[in-house]
């Protein structure tokens, strides 16, 4: 039977291939799913913030884009798996409270693909913008990423012969 983990925002949560790493409550945040098909490990980082922290011995760094991204690529590397074998995929940065002035998901959106487009890692797959909430689920030993929009039914965004997202 498979340990299912759930990761909270701000977390960055490792698991092996006996789990299924599960993010859910996705709005404004996003999700970062990263997956290695040759070693059967994943995280999942759940970031609230654009940018790095500002420092300081009280912030959760991991809920910053910038650290959150570091602390992936770091759990991936000490298992063995180099930064080219890397499959990423994205889910959220939607607006749920409908605010024409609420930047904050694009804001994440943006600092985020930038930071993987500075660190030559390709996103495989993403489901961003919008206006639903999201939930993702990665399944380690399958490599699926799985995601619902609102109260729909469970999709699939990566995984399974499906790479022409």
């Amino acid at each position: 039977m498979k340990r299912i983990i759930t990761i909270q925002t701000g977390e960055v949560e490792f698991g092996s291939k006996d789990a299924i790493l599960k993010s859910s409550g996705i709005g404004s945040c996003v999700v970062i799913t990263a997956y290695s098909p040759d070693k059967k490990i994943g995280v999942i980082a759940h970031v609230m913030l654009p940018g790095a922290s500002p420092g300081g011995k009280d912030i959760q760094r991991t809920r910053y884009a910038a650290d959150a991204i570091d602390e992936v690529i770091d759990r991936m590397k000490r298992s063995g798996v180099g930064k080219d074998d890397i499959e990423v995929c994205l889910v959220g940065g939607g607006n749920v409270l409908r605010r024409e002035d609420d930047g904050i998901c694009e804001q994440n959106i943006e600092s985020i693909i930038e930071i993987f487009n500075d660190k030559h890692i390709e996103i495989r797959a993403q489901v961003l913008g919008g206006a639903e909430r999201r939930s993702v689920s990665l399944d380690v030993d399958k490599g699926t990423v799985h995601y619902t929009e609102g109260d729909g039914k469970e999709k699939l965004l990566w995984g399974e012969g499906n790479t022409d997202q």
